[in-house]
């Protein structure tokens, strides 16, 4: 079934998420819907109203996960604001360095954390928290480390840099069973590539939130991006 065909109600339905059973942590739902979706936009500001405006046509666009980035003034306020405004949505909190900021990030309202690196202390405090987290690695050795943790995802950055999809191909065959989030030079015209090659989920920035969309409040075009994606992320899984 096409993404982009169900009514965001339907999908969330479908993961169960308004009411959490017993037998299902939250760490397992947050997986479930990311890997549902297939897509983590990273949202890159500081100001409060682009980040409701961006993750508002997000949600109506049947993406119901936006990462905030924590390198930028205010995350913490914007993580805390999101969570307020958008009950159903699931925020997390990337670009992360050590376990007191995911500390805050979780009192924030932060359902996952996220590094671009391989960060130990952040995935061990976790873990201990039963948070989903995806750690970034690069190398293989970096990957074998990270998903030893538990850790749900392992986010590949940065890919471009590495080759792209033909990177992630070469470590999905030496690691057939570690679920790859791609991250770097992901776009609308190569998402698929990501996917066939053996990413589980890609992670997206401004090639899925371009800043002057944010600007200019145009709400049609970070849907129509988002549909492309979600579009290319279903066909390449069937």
């Amino acid at each position: 079934m096409a993404l982009t065909s169900r009514p965001l109600a339907q999908r969330l339905d479908d993961l169960n998420l308004e009411v959490l059973s017993p037998a299902i942590s939250e760490r397992e739902i947050v997986r479930s819907r990311i890997m549902d979706v297939g897509i983590v936009p990273v949202l890159r500001t500081t100001s409060g109203e682009d980040a409701l405006f961006a993750a508002a046509a997000l949600i109506e666009s049947g993406i119901p996960i936006v990462e905030i980035s924590a390198t930028f003034p205010g995350f913490l306020q914007l993580i805390d604001r999101l969570c307020q405004e958008f009950p159903g949505l699931t925020v997390g909190a990337g670009n992360l360095f050590d376990s007191k900021t995911a500390r805050r990030c979780l009192d924030a309202g932060a359902k996952f954390l996220t590094s671009d690196g391989f960060v130990s202390e952040l995935v061990e405090f976790a873990i201990e928290e039963e948070v989903a987290v995806f750690p970034g690695a690069l190398t293989p050795t970096e990957i074998i480390a990270a998903w030893k943790t538990g850790a749900e995802f392992v986010k590949v950055t940065p890919c471009d840099a590495m080759g792209g999809a033909s990177y992630v191909r070469s470590l999905k065959v030496i690691f057939p069973q570690v679920r790859f989030i791609a991250s770097g030079g992901v776009s609308q015209h190569n998402v698929s590539e990501f996917i066939k090659a053996g990413a589980s989920v890609v992670s997206a920035a401004k090639e899925l939130i371009p800043a002057e969309a944010v600007r200019l409040r145009q709400t049609h075009r970070i849907q129509e991006l988002a549909r492309r994606f979600l579009t290319s992320i279903d066909s390449a899984r069937c």
